[in-house]
């Protein structure tokens, strides 16, 4: 990874309207893995959208795609801060992302998609590179493949290696697991679960699969209507849900309709759930979302 890139990690704060309305704030520290968990439409791709800077456009800026306030701060740069005037574009933020559809270039080979990512790199270090990386997702020997001739899981393998060969200073992982059958799922789980041991960069996933955080995950924010419900140890909130809604959410309620939106589990007047007090540094670098503190 990029060096000096995990800096004190991933601090953003977003206040705005659309597509979804965010209100919140989130931390997540160099080496660990940052869960988003919520219904479709709660904000999770709009968060991940906001951090890799696909939020607006250079002529209309974030207020235009509904960001009203904001702050993305990365290995110590700040990419976006709406109070300052700081709008960087997405090829000035050093950010690896993978979507759930892959988007792998169809007449490209794979050694040749991961190579499309090293813009940073000279030419005659990038094939070696490539190949590096392509041994540490496990497909040594497919550089040639394009990817009608890989499986779904290996495609999801390239479009990993390809977010890592731009030496991200966070990966963002965006339902990376969605398209592929269970045993797949399964099997690209316990490939990230190590992988991920070798990263020194924030990482932040999005998924519905409670299976993925509680394997992958350092913490877990629960989302709805871009607001965290409750957030801490992946395994703790799992157990100790804030209520019926959240739990519905992460998948461990009883079935049947969404029950009514709760307020946040921790009130400006108390301060943060103690409940989650073992949530740790990730639960204080929330404070200020915990007091509920608006940009």
């Amino acid at each position: 990874m990029r060096d000096g890139a995990a800096g004190d990690g991933l601090h953003i704060r977003l206040h705005g309207t659309a597509p979804v309305p965010l209100d919140l704030e989130l931390h997540c520290a160099p080496g660990q893995v940052l869960a988003l968990v919520g219904a479709s439409g709660a904000g999770k791709t709009t968060v991940l959208r906001c951090i890799a800077g696909l939020h607006g456009s250079a002529a209309h800026g974030p207020a235009a795609h509904g960001l009203v306030a904001g702050l993305v701060r990365c290995g110590g740069q700040t990419w976006l801060d709406t109070a300052a005037g700081v709008d960087l574009p997405p090829h000035r933020r050093a950010v690896g992302l993978v979507f759930q559809d892959y988007a792998l270039f169809p007449h490209m080979t794979a050694l040749a998609n991961i190579s499309a990512a090293m813009g940073h790199l000279p030419r005659r270090d990038r094939a070696a590179r490539a190949r590096g990386l392509l041994s540490l997702v496990r497909l040594d020997g497919m550089e040639g493949r394009r990817p009608a001739e890989l499986s779904g899981g290996q495609q999801q393998r390239v479009a990993l290696a390809r977010a890592l060969a731009r030496d991200p200073a966070v990966l963002l992982l965006d339902e990376p697991f969605a398209a592929v059958d269970r045993p797949t799922r399964r099997a690209l789980q316990a490939d990230l679960a190590v992988l991920r041991r070798q990263l020194v960069i924030p990482v932040v996933l999005v998924t519905h699969d409670l299976d993925d955080t509680l394997l992958l995950a350092d913490t877990v924010a629960v989302l709805d209507a871009g607001q965290v419900l409750q957030h801490g140890l992946p395994a703790e909130v799992a157990r100790h849900p804030a209520g019926p809604r959240v739990a519905w959410l992460l998948g461990t309620g009883a079935p049947g309709p969404l029950p009514p939106k709760e307020a946040p589990a921790w009130l400006p007047e108390t301060g943060p759930d103690p409940a989650h007090e073992d949530a740790g540094a990730f639960t204080r670098g929330l404070g200020a979302a915990s007091r509920r503190t608006h940009i």
